[in-house]
């Protein structure tokens, strides 16, 4: 049996282009929230009711545990209310080897859930104030970034506009193990930008400290960022670590993508 195709007049294909124009006004596309690609993380939540992807993907050479690595990062996040949102962070794909370029492998990386909190918005020169929570949820025995590895971490985060530039600091606590042996570790971060044009670029100095090899990991970061739609920006850039156990050179790039569609109604 064949179906013909139905015919559409051409007053009825402007009367459909007429309805979505009116529907993409009365719905303008939210605005993503980037977190990627700086080690800190805004304290700024995304649109609530929207899914924000955050993938990517970092080339890193040269460090206490790998000669190469290379992973893929996915962090997706909900924000469920103006001041909550949950998120999972995981890295499907991490490819490794030694120094001398033998021993390579492939593993799925670890797997995080996390929740965010803004405890109290911006209001001038205050900051937004923010907490976070984040617990392993698998271990995975590829090789890790000068960071290490945690299995729960908790942090305090800022964020605000100064002048033109805005920043994101975060202060870091993470569980880490090894061996059965428990220590904590101390981190802060903080990273500055501003625009140029339509772009951002960003500036960032963080810092790890290292409780099994009582050393301590510091590095700089730069990044540039690209809104293609309010709801897509593309990053890149590269990192560079200044102690002997940090990681020597890190290269990334990525993307933030917000779905356009809200999961639920206000």
């Amino acid at each position: 049996m064949l179906i013909k195709p139905m015919k559409v007049s051409t007053r009825s294909w402007c009367g459909l282009l007429l309805c979505a124009l009116r529907l993409t006004a009365q719905s303008p596309i939210p605005e993503a929230n980037p977190a990627r690609p700086t080690v800190s993380t805004p304290a700024t939540l995304p649109p609530v009711g929207y899914l924000q992807f955050e993938t990517g993907s970092l080339g890193a050479i040269t460090s206490t545990e790998f000669g190469t690595r290379i992973g893929v990062n996915q962090v997706t996040k909900l924000a469920v209310a103006s001041r909550l949102e949950f998120f999972v962070q995981n890295e499907p794909y991490v490819h490794s080897s030694n120094s001398n370029g033998g021993d390579k492998q492939i593993h799925p990386g670890e797997v995080w859930l996390g929740a965010q909190a803004v405890l109290l918005p911006a209001n001038l020169a205050r900051p937004t104030i923010a907490v976070s929570y984040v617990r392993r949820l698998y271990e995975s025995p590829a090789p890790e970034l000068d960071m290490g590895t945690n299995r729960q971490s908790g942090a305090l985060l800022l964020s605000n506009d100064v002048a033109g530039f805005h920043y994101d600091a975060n202060f870091i606590v993470t569980e880490q193990t090894e061996g059965g042996i428990r220590r904590a570790q101390l981190a802060q971060t903080l990273s500055i930008s501003h625009p140029l044009k339509r772009f951002t670029l960003s500036g960032e100095i963080w810092h790890f400290t290292q409780p099994y090899l009582r050393s301590n990991a510091v590095g700089n970061l730069w990044a540039l960022s690209y809104p293609l739609r309010p709801n897509l920006v593309i990053d890149g850039g590269f990192d560079h670590g200044f102690t002997n156990t940090s990681t020597h050179w890190e290269e990334f790039i990525g993307f933030t993508y917000l779905l356009p569609n809200r999961l639920w109604r206000k």
